[in-house]
């Protein structure tokens, strides 16, 4: 297996020619910094050289990024996040949660996209991680391939771990959990959940700051929600 950065083209390109590549497996947008793959250009870069592309598109939904269509041979979805769209995981549940995902993820886009925006103009908050927001490093290539950003937005904010602990437990709306994609919002704050395993040091390998916040915003009042996450950053 050959790492690379998922927006380093050029170094997908060295690997394609260094090695006899089988397969280009990425997250687009990935977890939990939302980057995003140039999926025509990286499909067509590993077509040429005889490598089947796989897509991730958890994040984005199959409403908001038709990865097939840009030229990539498999698309995978944890169903149990937005498609199913009730953080739960019995498999017949997918069949009701369907039914409701275009007005979840409406809903999920908009609500996203205008707390990005609260949230980077925030003097608590140091920097916002969405494709939807022009200082996003793909926001370009979001644009094009994407008709929607997503409903999860990653922030740090402007302090230590216990800062940012407290910030979390101050927000009353969503549940503190590692799963997104549902109805409920949901927050997460890396460092001490998904990374709790891992040493600071290496956790700073993968960008994973102790000041890191991943938000999963839900269906909830945009207003509600708002009021939230501004009543919790005046805490800290």
């Amino acid at each position: 297996v050959t790492v690379i950065d998922p927006a380093d083209v050029d170094g997908l390109e060295a690997a394609l020619n260094k090695n006899k590549v089988s397969l280009f497996f990425t997250e687009s947008p990935t977890n939990p910094f939302l980057r995003c793959v140039d999926i025509e250009r990286v499909s067509k870069l590993c077509h040429s050289k005889g490598a089947l592309v796989c897509i991730d598109g958890t994040f984005a939904t199959p409403l908001n990024q038709k990865a097939l269509a840009l030229g990539a041979d498999l698309v995978l979805h944890s169903a149990t996040k937005f498609i199913g769209g009730h953080n739960d995981n019995a498999a017949y549940l997918i069949i009701r949660g369907m039914k409701t995902l275009h007005l979840r993820v409406q809903q999920q886009n908009s609500t996203a996209l205008r707390m990005a925006e609260v949230l980077e103009a925030h003097p608590r908050v140091r920097r916002v991680y969405y494709p939807g927001l022009p200082s996003h490093p793909e926001h370009e290539i979001a644009k094009q391939q994407m008709t929607g950003f997503g409903g999860v937005v990653s922030f740090e904010v402007d302090g230590d771990l216990m800062t940012t602990i407290k910030f979390v437990d101050a927000l009353k709306i969503p549940y503190i959990a590692t799963s997104f994609g549902g109805c409920e919002s949901i927050v997460a704050q890396p460092a001490i959940m998904s990374y709790w395993d891992l040493s600071q040091a290496e956790r700073r390998k993968y960008g994973i700051e102790d000041n890191l916040v991943r938000f999963s915003f839900g269906v909830e009042d945009f207003e509600d929600l708002k009021a939230d996450v501004l009543q919790a950053l005046e805490t800290i």
